[in-house]
């Protein structure tokens, strides 16, 4: 079984409502794309065809994934989290210890993570660097040209 994804009430009303917009219009659309091409002749050498098959295919992959998603979703309520430590839906105010810029990432699901937005995914290795530790805490993230350390200024939600 898959693990749980904590959603937030948004993230899952977003989920869903992606859920039921791919079930209705999207599998109208990829029927209607394979009856057309059908309607073009020989099935074996229509390559419009098996575009319109794959389409299907990866259409219905998406619907499930997003199936097992909602299937092991817990929506969490912020006004019930801790703000004592970082989790799941907090807002955290970091400062990089070297430079001593400030930077301020809410913390959510994979499925609602948006670096625009300063939302960053708990798997993420910025998320994993952050969770568990405490105002006043050194938080050492992992990345690719090596080790930043950042010290946890705040903890909101």
């Amino acid at each position: 079984m898959a693990g749980m994804h904590y959603l937030s009430q948004e993230g899952f009303d977003r989920l869903r409502a992606e859920l039921d917009e791919l079930k209705t219009n999207g599998r109208a659309r990829v029927a209607s794309a394979i009856a057309e091409a059908r309607e073009k002749g020989d099935l074996s050498e229509n390559a419009e065809y098996d575009a319109a098959k794959d389409a299907q295919g990866l259409l219905e992959m998406k619907i499930n994934e997003l199936e097992k998603v909602m299937a092991n979703a817990r929506v969490l309520d912020s006004s019930q989290l801790d703000t004592s430590k970082v989790t799941v839906m907090s807002k955290v105010t970091i400062q990089n210890v070297k430079n001593k810029a400030e930077l301020v990432y809410h913390l959510v699901a994979e499925s609602e993570a948006d670096l625009k937005a300063k939302k960053i995914s708990v798997n993420s290795p910025m998320g994993q660097g952050l969770l568990g530790k405490k105002v006043g805490d050194i938080a050492e993230v992992k990345t690719p040209n090596g080790s930043i350390k950042f010290k946890i200024k705040n903890i909101s939600i």
